[in-house]
């Protein structure tokens, strides 16, 4: 008989293509998983995947399969949710996704202030970019997920939970005085470091500093904030830093942070969920709190 586990086995196994990773993202061994989708063929009568020593590809009929066994699993998620709901606000297990940008800086203000108001939480986190966390809670991988708004898909609902500033930072002891506060104009293209492609933050600050026509940007890209700013703070460059970030990097790198003149850039981070799920009341229960850890957060850094 066709079970709830081998289909969720088989969603990790079409979001991986790969025996190994889809075994870790569902916390089995990967004979146990190999041995359920097997079961699973049996019990349909058609072959699901082809397996390679590349990895894994759908067949046509598991193709076909996809989008309902997905859709059955976002409702029976969506019956736990409802049920949670009955039991009471922010109770049970709820999975958050965060982009990285955000993560390292509002999670330890974050995760203490759940605990304390709402001990019958248990919270899993996951850190991804935002096209990540968005396929995720559209898909039901996810519960929510805070993310730099807007996002571009329709199926999801959304709410600002605060304003985070951009600000220019530099090496303490670079020749070149930055001003303040600063114009977008005067950021030197030839100096400015970014993210890495896939980073909302590359596009937000190229939106910022790069929109005149022909203007070059250096050609690096960081895998995180934290080599971002190491580089910056070694004299290799200038970088926007957001304000959420300033009080923790500031504490571990020798960095001179200048504001931009007014109206000051900004980006807005939000909460989006499924309006579907029957978690309404926890998603805004929660937007409440995270909105007190950044405005707890924001604060240290006036």
């Amino acid at each position: 008989m066709l079970t709830l586990r081998q289909m969720r086995y088989f969603d990790a196994l079409a979001t991986a293509l790969h025996f190994g990773r889809a075994a870790k993202m569902t916390n089995v061994s990967q004979p146990a998983l190999s041995a359920q989708i097997m079961e699973m063929e049996a019990d349909l009568g058609i072959r699901l995947v082809e397996r390679g020593r590349a990895g894994v590809i759908l067949t046509q009929q598991g193709e076909a399969l996809l989008p309902e066994i997905r859709a059955i699993l976002l409702s029976v998620d969506g019956l736990y949710d409802r049920a949670r709901q009955v039991a009471g606000v922010l109770e049970g297990k709820l999975r958050l996704g965060i982009i990285p940008t955000v993560a390292p800086y509002l999670v330890p203000v974050l995760i203490p202030m759940l605990r304390s108001r709402y001990p019958k939480l248990d919270v899993e986190l996951r850190e991804l970019l935002t096209t990540g966390c968005v396929e995720d809670v559209k898909h039901g991988k996810l519960d929510c997920a805070i993310i730099a708004l807007p996002h571009n898909d329709d199926s999801l609902r959304s709410s600002v939970l605060f304003e985070d500033r951009f600000l220019i930072a530099s090496a303490d002891d670079e020749e070149t005085v930055l001003l303040s506060p600063m114009t977008e104009a005067q950021v030197d293209m030839d100096r400015l470091l970014l993210l890495e492609e896939g980073h909302c933050l590359r596009e937000q600050a190229l939106a910022v500093c790069g929109s005149n026509a022909g203007r070059r940007v250096a050609n690096y890209g960081a895998t995180s904030m934290a080599t971002l700013l190491q580089m910056v703070s070694h004299g290799m460059g200038i970088t926007l830093i957001p304000e959420i970030a300033v009080k923790d990097e500031r504490s571990r790198n020798r960095m001179r942070i200048v504001p931009f003149a007014e109206p000051q850039p900004s980006r807005s981070i939000g909460l989006v969920w499924r309006p579907r799920s029957g978690r309404n009341n926890d998603q805004e229960a929660l937007a409440a709190l995270i909105s007190d850890a950044a405005a707890q957060l924001l604060g240290e850094t006036a």
